[in-house]
């Protein structure tokens, strides 16, 4: 059969994928040890922060597939999937409704992160704007939401493995090259060009949000505002 290869992720979105699940396993291992690796939980907390901000920016000014329009999973996406009618490329509308609960309950889990603390000596760096009551309660959530965040990624490399073992289709490695084989027959053309600019713009925006959560001028400005 006649294959032809059409590029379906872009580097930016592959770079911050692998970035992503480097960060997270950092956050996660740093925050069960503890200790003296608290420091370095808030590290990869803010590294979370950061790039789930470019990914939200990304999302709507990436290339073709990068774009949450090309994939959110409407109702009619999913209708036609279950009953075998969906032909895309991509994220699938399952896969989508998949992709989309990890990136909200990491957001969910850096913000809460932010005001949170242990009692002990970790203080979020939004910790000095609120009530004890409220940090706790913003401790107590972001301990749930990691272990909500752990059962979806159970399913998503469950779903991965399914593909690869089951149905024969390596969803790895486009993520590693960009790169998908497709029948040369089916009608789906490669990735628009992505914008330099674009990408340059979602950088600084993720970098500067990042730099204003980390400035302690900031954080004595809001504090004189909270009282």
């Amino acid at each position: 059969m006649s294959r032809k290869e059409i590029l379906l992720w872009d580097w930016p979105l592959r770079l911050f994928h692998w970035l992503l699940v480097i960060a997270v396993v950092g956050a996660y291992l740093t925050g069960e040890l503890g200790g003296t690796l608290n420091v370095w939980h808030d590290y990869f907390g803010n590294l979370v922060l950061g790039l789930l901000v470019f990914r939200l920016i990304w999302g709507f000014t990436g290339s073709t597939y990068a774009r949450f329009a090309n994939f959110f999973p409407t109702y009619a996406k999913l209708r036609a999937y279950l009953q075998g009618r969906w032909h895309g490329l991509g994220h699938n509308p399952l896969g989508a409704i998949s992709v989309l609960s990890i990136l909200a309950v990491l957001l969910a889990i850096a913000v809460t992160g932010l005001f949170a603390n242990d009692d002990i000596g970790y203080e979020g760096p939004f910790y000095p704007l609120v009530a004890k009551q409220f940090s706790d309660q913003s401790s107590g959530w972001h301990n749930r939401l990691v272990s909500l965040l752990i059962g979806l990624l159970v399913i998503h490399l469950g779903a991965i493995a399914y593909y690869w073992l089951i149905k024969k289709i390596n969803l790895v490695q486009p993520m590693l090259t960009g790169k998908k084989k497709l029948a040369a027959e089916m009608d789906a053309s490669s990735a628009a060009p992505m914008s330099q600019w674009r990408f340059l713009l979602s950088v600084l925006t993720a970098v500067l949000i990042i730099f204003l959560v980390r400035s302690k001028a900031l954080l004595e400005y809001l504090s004189v505002l909270s009282h």
